[in-house]
């Protein structure tokens, strides 16, 4: 296998994937109660593209304690593979949830700018009951975060630094020690602070959000999609074969 392939396998072998709701809802009681420094992480195609030049970022993604399949593309890969993908994870969805398991408890929001942060801040108290700590954009050093985390002590950080830079702080966060659950939320404070929409529900239930965001924002995101999208499937045959040819060579 090329390097690039051997850090997509160890990435598969991490992603836990999700059956059904009754799982879904075991795992956010588990990620409830963490007593040790757990990073959660979502993977979607974007990710696996940036796996392939980024050694770094391979590292801090494996490093996360949970990883979750997020996206159609994803699906796609699992299925050639044969494999079961099991529900699609993406973290719009599932970090609202998770926040709501934290309701009454400290909470840190590190990432975007303003207004957006304070605004999804705000939301977060108002609808989910969690109860803000730390507010910070997220352009600042990696030791002001750490500063926060030891001052703060927030019981969850949800990082909305985007990759590859939120599972790099994740990673440095999780070595200091202190128990809490960091949460790599890619655009959730953009989401949730109103700088960004969600699309209709039609569309996300057929797997094509990343079409409307494209349509919102075509020159931040035309790389990512328009550029990534059939990279990433190109690299996703390449990788089927490679293990196929790996399968058969043990």
């Amino acid at each position: 296998m090329a390097e690039w392939q051997q850090r997509w396998a160890g990435i598969i072998d991490k992603l836990e994937a999700v059956a059904d709701e009754a799982a879904a809802q075991r795992l956010l009681d588990r990620l409830a109660a963490v007593q040790t420094p757990t990073v959660l992480g979502f993977v979607n195609a974007h990710a696996m593209n940036l796996v392939v030049r980024d050694g770094a970022y391979a590292q801090a993604l494996s490093a996360a304690d949970v990883l979750l399949r997020d996206g159609a593309g994803m699906a796609m890969l699992y299925r050639q593979l044969g494999l079961e993908p099991g529900l699609n994870m993406n973290g719009t969805d599932f970090i609202p949830r998770l926040m709501a398991a934290y309701r009454g408890r400290r909470v840190a929001f590190w990432g975007t700018r303003q207004p957006y942060l304070d605004q999804a801040a705000q939301r977060s108290a108002s609808q989910f009951g969690v109860v803000p700590v730390s507010v910070h954009d997220g352009f600042a050093s990696l030791e002001t975060y750490l500063q926060l985390a030891r001052e703060q002590q927030p019981e969850l950080i949800v990082l909305g630094m985007g990759m590859p830079r939120q599972e790099a702080v994740a990673a440095q966060l999780a070595a200091t020690g202190e128990p809490c659950l960091i949460v790599c939320g890619g655009a959730i404070l953009d989401f949730l602070g109103g700088k960004v929409s969600r699309a209709p529900l039609w569309l996300r239930r057929v797997g094509g959000e990343w079409l409307y965001r494209l349509s919102r924002e075509p020159k931040r995101l035309f790389m990512r999609y328009v550029v990534g999208n059939p990279l990433f499937l190109l690299r996703a045959r390449l990788y089927r074969r490679g293990a196929g040819r790996a399968g058969r060579s043990v």
